[in-house]
């Protein structure tokens, strides 16, 4: 297996493997790592003899949970220049593995969010084992769903996409796959045999089929109808007031309405707006298209105060209580949201070919 300490490679068969190798930071990206990993899938792409590409994460805690944001945090703390370049070269990444040309298997155990998100839910194969755990929890650090997230998400049923990116929800296996998320159902226990099936496989998706087992029903689907009256609604606040009107009733449902309506109350309020325009302009679009959005919302939002305070409130201080500016979603100016769709200075997001 040849290393470059972060992330390792190994040829087994016709198998290209990856793997994340950050376990102390729950294999969390960084711009080496992205640089690294967008080289190799050139390299395997041209080799006639790897037929798949496997990527999964070191350590048993994570797949991978997010980008390195501390280091961002760190660099506006020191008075350096915002590492814009690391978001490019990621949302480059992403869009290569939506379009490689062999099959691309995410192995997923534990966590994944935020950046492990882009590194799985392009390809076409997402396959978790029964600790996994998805979400995208940027709105909580004033953030936003970024990575690819608009399209992915808003492949989701109803308005499951739309939820997830504003509230931070957290699927485990079951809902993962149930949402659509994950394509296969697996035992952590059988990762070994998957990755030994993979170096000689002529059918991947054979393969695989062979190891899938049908999770449970999911329960988040079975929310699928609240979720769907509430998050329709066409503005921020409206989801909040439907989803308290809910709350205010008796039964099951009204206990999870108080429970997602206390969920957003927390979020940055600035994250909430421009995620729920973000996504409402997304349905529809190319994955391109909307990582061109996301490149523009990333701009903006690395220059207000918002993503500094959450970071600080949950990765340093960590004491879980942001100072939100405006505090309250009312304060929002709709022209402050509309500014985070432009295009930025340094010019729009590019590909190659």
């Amino acid at each position: 297996m040849t290393s470059t300490d972060d992330i390792l490679y190994e040829k087994r068969g016709g198998l290209g493997l990856a793997v994340l190798n950050r376990p102390k930071a729950l294999n969390a990206l960084n711009h080496h790592m992205v640089l690294s990993f967008s080289a190799q899938l050139d390299l395997w792409e041209k080799d006639p003899e790897i037929r798949v590409v496997c990527l999964m994460g070191s350590g048993g805690k994570a797949f991978c949970a997010g980008g390195d944001i501390r280091a961002i945090y760190d660099a506006r703390q020191n008075g350096d220049p915002i590492p814009t370049e690391f978001f490019r070269d990621e949302y480059r990444l992403n869009d290569q593995i939506a379009r490689y040309s062999k099959p691309y298997v995410a192995l997923i155990d534990g966590i994944v969010m935020g950046g492990g998100a882009g590194l799985s839910m392009h390809g076409a194969y997402r396959v978790g084992a029964e600790r996994t755990l998805f979400s995208m929890p940027e709105t909580g650090i004033g953030f936003f769903p970024d990575v690819g997230a608009t399209a992915f998400l808003n492949r989701l049923p109803g308005e499951l996409g739309l939820y997830c990116a504003l509230s931070s929800a957290r699927l485990m296996q079951v809902d993962a796959y149930g949402a659509g998320l994950l394509t296969h159902a697996v035992k952590r226990e059988a990762f070994d045999d998957i990755l030994t099936a993979l170096e000689t496989t002529q059918d991947v998706a054979e393969t695989l089929a062979a190891f899938h087992h049908e999770p449970l029903a999911s329960g988040l689907l079975a929310r699928q109808s609240l979720v769907d009256k509430a998050f329709s609604a066409k503005s921020m606040e409206k989801i909040l007031k439907d989803l308290e009107k809910t709350a205010g009733k008796t039964g099951r449902e009204a206990t999870v309405a108080k429970i997602m309506a206390e969920t957003l109350i927390e979020k940055s309020p600035t994250s909430l707006h421009v995620t729920l325009e973000q996504m409402r302009r997304g349905r529809g679009q190319d994955l391109r298209n909307c990582l061109v959005m996301e490149f523009r919302i990333l701009n903006r939002i690395l220059q207000a105060d918002d993503f500094y305070e959450g970071v600080r409130a949950v990765l340093v201080d960590k004491d879980h209580s942001p100072k939100w500016s405006p505090p309250v979603l009312e304060e929002v100016d709709s022209a402050v949201v509309a500014s985070y769709f432009e295009v930025p200075d340094g010019g729009d997001l590019t590909f190659d070919g």
